[in-house]
């Protein structure tokens, strides 16, 4: 509410300043009021535009120094993560370079060749030469982003089963997760969202009579095993929903109706991340700024103190509690993540009788 009563304020002033303008040109009685601009007119234009292009390059450097936070991608915990990252940050400064670059020719072109009286506009009519090299330089440049873009993509979503990856079903329903194990056969059992049964508390609609689906195990929770491959299969029970785990470079549409799937292999424990600096600088900021809302927070009954934790979000706008739909992930030793697998219900032991 802050934020709108500010735009608000601002946008007023902003009107005010625009009329006073008005009246302040109205009242030049006897000067030139015309629309024809001069050479002063231009001269001026032109030094204003410079004053634009340093302007620019000035917040630019400022933000980089005060704001930066190089590299542009990092703390990634997957194995394919750093691959991720190293397009992005190809692409950005390539970004960067071709805006740097374009704009200075954009703002001195508009200093230089402003209008004088007397003089006369010089064009080429037809320019091969140039033509070659502005249409040469993009397609080349975006050509290898895109060849290098689908060569990264290939080699994440080709996911080598013959590793024997754990397969995990991420359920996803307005507004929450659940994940689904595999167990020991490591293959799901078939499911409809017609087959559920609340009654029985087959939340998910697993066939009760499948063989495969006797030994799955359904959670709340989604622990991983680091240095494990890991292929998870995506359902939704309603809306399109968007399955997005940040630190582990993954996003994948879970689609009402079909099944999606997505594999990465973690590479970074939870409490290994836990120990990053950056990670550690971030919680610190965090925890500073819960700390000056310590009344609103408990009044909320949430906890003071925040824990970093993977998570697992919900990357579309799905309903009205989209903001609230995550699930915490885990990931930890093997001998960790079979201790807390060992500890869980099969399918077939939760079922109400």
């Amino acid at each position: 509410m802050t934020a709108f009563l500010t735009l608000i304020i601002v946008l007023f002033i902003a009107i005010a300043i625009w009329q006073m303008v008005k009246i302040f040109d109205l009242a030049q009685v006897g000067s030139d009021n015309g629309q024809v601009a001069t050479d002063k007119d231009n001269t001026l234009n032109g030094y204003l535009m410079m004053g634009f292009l340093a302007f620019i390059y000035i917040i630019t450097i400022l933000s980089f120094w005060y704001l930066g936070d190089l590299p542009l991608m990092s703390n990634s915990a997957s194995e394919h993560g750093p691959q991720i990252d190293n397009l992005m940050i190809i692409s950005m400064v390539i970004i960067f370079i071709v805006q740097t670059f374009t704009q200075f020719l954009l703002h001195y072109f508009a200093y230089k060749y402003k209008g004088e009286k007397g003089r006369k506009a010089l064009f080429y009519a037809d320019n091969n030469t140039l033509e070659a090299i502005w249409t040469f330089i993009p397609v080349v440049v975006l050509a290898g982003l895109i060849i290098y873009g689908l060569f990264t993509w290939s080699s994440i979503m080709n996911i080598d089963e013959s590793e024997d990856p754990i397969v995990i079903e991420l359920y996803a329903q307005q507004f929450n997760w659940k994940a689904r194990y595999a167990g020991e056969d490591n293959t799901l059992g078939m499911a409809n969202v017609r087959l559920i049964d609340i009654d029985r508390a087959n939340i998910l609609g697993v066939d009760e009579s499948d063989p495969n689906a006797q030994d799955d195990i359904i959670t709340t929770e989604l622990h991983l095993p680091v240095g494990q491959p890991v292929l998870f299969k995506m359902r939704s029970q309603d809306v399109l929903h968007s399955a997005y785990m940040p630190h582990f470079r993954a996003q994948m549409n879970c689609v009402p109706g079909m099944i999606t799937q997505f594999g990465f292999t973690p590479t970074v424990t939870t409490a290994e991340m836990r120990q990053n600096p950056d990670i550690i600088d971030k919680v610190a900021n965090i925890n500073a700024i819960r700390l000056e809302n310590k009344e609103e927070i408990e009044a909320k009954g949430q906890e003071l103190t925040y824990e970093f934790d993977y998570l697992l979000l919900c990357n579309k706008i799905c309903g009205k509690s989209h903001y609230n739909m995550q699930m915490k992930i885990i990931v930890e030793s093997q001998e960790e993540y079979d201790a807390w697998l060992s500890e869980q219900k099969t399918f077939k032991n939760s079922l109400i009788n």
